[in-house]
């Protein structure tokens, strides 16, 4: 079903002075043709992208989209209710079923990637088979499974040949619409910061698993925790080459969830906090392999897209102002445009789409799109953008149009800017 939704753009000149002229002004803006949003999912069922924000969710050739469809609703899933994962094509706007997964949500989808050994054909995503999560890599063109590894992933390097894992069992207690439900690992409930269990490296060609850092390792770089809570790892994520990888430790101080932003090598060296006191850390991307995006809390007063070099403190704000609060920003293949959201306004309850230039942080407004109100807490349906590989094509969800549905824009860049 094919639904195109037209939208007014509105620029926000973020202190520029032009948006055309001279290729050589600074200042200059060449914004792209956009396209859409068309909604490539059809009304008769729910539908999300597979996997988290910022996760291509499209092959190479940009023909297919990983999808889940499902029946529920209005309610967190269990392990008792599979959704289908499947295709789209973009030409047809088809939904190709391909399997059933019990390792799901409505945040992060089955966290499935197309692997860069083979990224027309093969993907990875997350299962609960006895009673055990794993991961699962399947050709989607011919359906067979090529290999099911022993472990879960959270983040697939960008050659495609190793991962990171995490305790999504462990999640499912600590922030329950990023879990899985089944415990098909130990969540460790009663072991604040366990010796043996935390952020895995996995390699997917055998199967091995590495423990990178555990949680006891990170006991002293965090807050301390307060009686009867535990700590939990969330939101991983390799840099551009694979050399560092990002991800967050948090826990629960009351009804207040404490946020520590962590750095550390692939090598599982130069373990390092990424900001000072009460900065927290929410949303990311990494630009290129040294320097990463987190919406945080500036100077621990105002959330913003913060740009810095790992390891330094060179923290900019993006946007000049208005991109300042908690979105979820991703950066196109070519470094030169960041894509964002919002969340739910209060009262209209509309999400908005973003998209900046990064040579001077200028920011177009795509459009805007309301929630409605039943979708909330643990089922609310988050924009989370995310490019193609090409870079001219951004999909997300959405409830707009009264379910939950997936949606695309096809960007038309002007040559050589």
């Amino acid at each position: 079903m094919k639904v195109t939704v037209v939208i007014i753009l509105t620029v926000f000149y973020a202190g520029l002075t032009s948006c055309s002229g001279n290729r050589e002004n600074d200042r200059t803006v060449i914004w792209p043709e956009v396209i859409g949003p068309d909604q490539i999912t059809g009304n008769d069922k729910e539908h999300l992208f597979a996997s988290y924000y910022g996760i291509n969710s499209f092959d190479r050739s940009q023909r297919y989209a990983t999808v889940l469809e499902t029946d529920i609703r209005y309610k967190l899933p269990d392990e008792n209710e599979p959704a289908t994962l499947g295709l789209v094509d973009l030409k047809t706007y088809e939904f190709i079923p391909l399997a059933q997964t019990r390792a799901w949500n409505f945040q992060q989808g089955c966290m499935a990637h197309w692997l860069a050994t083979n990224p027309d054909s093969l993907i990875v995503f997350n299962d609960l088979r006895e009673g055990q999560f794993v991961s699962v890599i399947m050709n989607v063109h011919t359906r067979k499974e090529i290999k099911t590894i022993p472990h879960p992933v959270s983040a697939v390097s960008h050659d495609g040949k190793e991962a990171l894992s995490i305790n999504f069992a462990r999640l499912r207690l600590t922030r329950p619409d990023y879990g899985y439900g089944g415990e098909g690992q130990d969540p460790g409930k009663e072991i604040p910061f366990p010796h043996d269990d935390g952020l895995f490296l996995i390699n997917l060609e055998t199967g091995e698993s590495k423990l990178l850092v555990s949680y006891y390792q990170v006991k002293e770089l965090v807050p301390p925790i307060t009686e009867g809570n535990i700590a939990w790892f969330n939101h991983t994520l390799f840099s551009r080459q694979s050399s560092k990888i990002f991800w967050l430790s948090r826990q629960m101080d009351g009804k207040t969830r404490i946020t520590t932003s962590l750095v550390v090598n692939r090598d599982g060296t130069n373990l390092q906090r990424c900001f000072p006191e009460d900065w927290g850390g929410s949303h990311y991307d990494w630009l290129n392999d040294n320097e990463l995006m987190i919406t945080a809390n500036y100077q621990a007063r105002q959330y913003a897209h913060i740009l810095f070099t790992a390891g330094k403190d060179n923290y900019k704000r993006l946007g000049k102002g208005v991109l300042d609060y908690d979105g979820h920003g991703t950066f196109s293949p070519d470094q030169k445009w960041m894509i964002t959201d919002t969340y739910p306004s209060s009262g209209l309850r509309e999400q908005k789409i973003y998209l900046m230039d990064m040579r001077n942080e200028a920011v177009l407004s795509l459009g805007r799109f309301v929630q409605p109100e039943e979708y909330n807490g643990l089922w609310r349906c988050d924009i989370h953008c995310r490019w193609s590989q090409k870079g001219n094509i951004v999909g997300f969800n959405s409830t707009h149009t009264g379910s939950r549905q997936v949606f695309i824009y096809r960007l038309n860049f002007k040559a050589n800017y």
